[in-house]
Parts: C-alpha cells; sequence; structure tokens
C-alpha cells in the first residue's frame, strides 16, 4: 500500500519541487546506529514513491545512491549532476526530473570556489569540495521555461557559505538577464538558517524570495529540518530551503516530518513546494 503523501502528484500548472539531503552512504558502523544505508533506504523509498515530485535536488548521494532514488522515481524521470571530486566521483548534487513534463535544455556543474568550471576545486576554507548544478527547463505543459539550481553550502566554513551565496546570487543574475521571464528555483542544504549572516543576503535584493515565507498555505508546522534521526521538533531551525525568483507564486508549503514506526528516511527532513509560474504573489506569511 502507498504511505501517504504530503503533497504528492500533481498536474499543469501546479509544480512539486523537493528539496532532498539524503545522507551519503558511510561505512559500517555500531550496529543500532539509525544511520545504516542499508535499512534506511527503503524508507527514502517510501517517500518519495508516495511524493513523486515534478523537480527534485537531492544533497549527498553517491553514485549508488542516485540510481536507488532514479529507480525509486521510475522510468520517466532523468537527471543531471556527478561527485564533487575531480573524477566525478564522490557526493553530488543530482537534480532529478519528470521528463513528461520538464524538458532538459542545458544543465552545468560548478565548483563552490573561486575557480569554478576546475572540477573538484575549492577555496574559501572549506575543507570539502562543495557544488551547484544549474539546469534549464521548458515546461511541456505550459511552455515556460524554469532555471533550476542545488546546491550543498559547507557545513564548517562561514566564509564558505557566504561566498558561495555570493556565486549562487551572481549565477541567479546572470540568469535574470539571459531569460528575464524564466523562472528561477534554488534548492539545497545552506547549513545555515534564517538567523544567519549567509541568509540575509540571499534574500537581500529580493532577487529570491524563501517559500517557506512567500508560500499561501503552510501544511506542516515549521519542524527543524536536520533531525539527526530524532524526533522532529516544532520551531527548529530551517536549513533546507526552497527559494523562487521573480514571478513565481508559491501556493502551498511544508516541511515533511514523516517517520516510519518512528524511524526517519535521513538525518534532514525534506522540504517540499507547489509552484506555480506566473507574476501573482501571494500575501507572505508571518
Amino acid at each position: 500500500m502507498t504511505d501517504d503523501a504530503l503533497i504528492g502528484p500533481v498536474t499543469a500548472p501546479d509544480l512539486h519541487v523537493m528539496t532532498y539531503n539524503i545522507r551519503r552512504r558511510f561505512p559500517p558502523m555500531r550496529p543500532r546506529s539509525p544511520d545504516h544505508w542499508s535499512t534506511r533506504k527503503h524508507l527514502v523509498r517510501r517517500l518519495i514513491a508516495a511524493e513523486l515530485p515534478t523537480l527534485l535536488g537531492v544533497q549527498e548521494a553517491l553514485a549508488d545512491q542516485v540510481g536507488f532514488v532514479a529507480d525509486t522515481l521510475g522510468s520517466h524521470y532523468r537527471w543531471v549532476g556527478r561527485g564533487r571530486s575531480a573524477s566525478g566521483g564522490d557526493e553530488s548534487c543530482t537534480i532529478f526530473y519528470d521528463s513528461r513534463r520538464l524538458e532538459l535544455t542545458d544543465w552545468q556543474q560548478r565548483a563552490l570556489s573561486a575557480t569554478p568550471h576546475q572540477a573538484g576545486s575549492r577555496s574559501w576554507g572549506n575543507l570539502a569540495q562543495r557544488v551547484v548544478v544549474s539546469a534549464d527547463f521548458t515546461d511541456t505543459a505550459t511552455g515556460g521555461r524554469l532555471l533550476a539550481f542545488n546546491t550543498h553550502f559547507d557545513h564548517l566554513s562561514g566564509r564558505s557559505r557566504r561566498e558561495s551565496a555570493s556565486f549562487i546570487l551572481d549565477l541567479v543574475g546572470a540568469a535574470r538577464e539571459a531569460e528575464p521571464e524564466a523562472a528561477i528555483v534554488v534548492t539545497g542544504d545552506f547549513n545555515a538558517d534564517a538567523s544567519a549572516p549567509v541568509y540575509r543576503p540571499l534574500m537581500a535584493d529580493g532577487a529570491l524570495r524563501d517559500s517557506w515565507q512567500a508560500a499561501g498555505e503552510r501544511l506542516t508546522p515549521q519542524w527543524g529540518t536536520f533531525s539527526n534521526y530524532r524526533r522532529s521538533r516544532q520551531g527548529g531551525k530551517r536549513i533546507d530551503l526552497i527559494l523562487v525568483g521573480h514571478g513565481v507564486d508559491v501556493t502551498t508549503t511544508g516541511i515533511n516530518a514523516a517517520r516510519f514506526d518512528g524511524r526517519a528516511a535521513s538525518d534532514h527532513e525534506p522540504v517540499q513546494a507547489v509552484l506555480r509560474l506566473g507574476d501573482d504573489q501571494p500575501e507572505v506569511l508571518p
């Protein structure tokens, strides 16, 4: 039996967008740890199979995990992105999309560094490589253009997060200049919440809006998005975000704190939103 969905599949003109840090697979650990991929991957499958978003930005996925998510989504889904290392291995920020609805026209992967086109490069104080994947789509149902970015900011270096935010804003600005009528969505694990210095610059000039704040309706309380497999905490920090550009109407949003017999599928909760590409913007919720 299919598990209950928070949002589930949608029809045009709606677009269901999800961001989800599925937690990379680690070597064997203590037997009772909730972090074992071999046991929790079935929970990831149950959650994603119930939701089937139009666009899914995943963080921390290793190659076998990318394949697992692709298999879960089904044959109509495609994906772009590669590992963050120079060889294309290690964690990725993969973008999955429903090819029945979104036609891919271009994609790129850049390092979050001073040399973004050098694969595997790092700078700004982060010890691990960080990347942003961009994908350009045409909505086959409406003819509209959608430009998507998926990323994972550094968890230790505040400077790296600030520089990464500036880099993302430059990409968004260039995209707006090149295609002013296109809708923009940014998904990611930002490792910073709304009170952090990195958050304010992302919203500063109105180029991006936080879908949680912009939504016409919230389907859930504000759960903290990093639970570390513990019970969901209301009012917690939202470090996983869906950001949208001008002209994107966020009709609903929610933080999916699903548990399966008390177990969480990942140490992060996925964030989901239903978007419509247009000029109307709902009243911002407090």
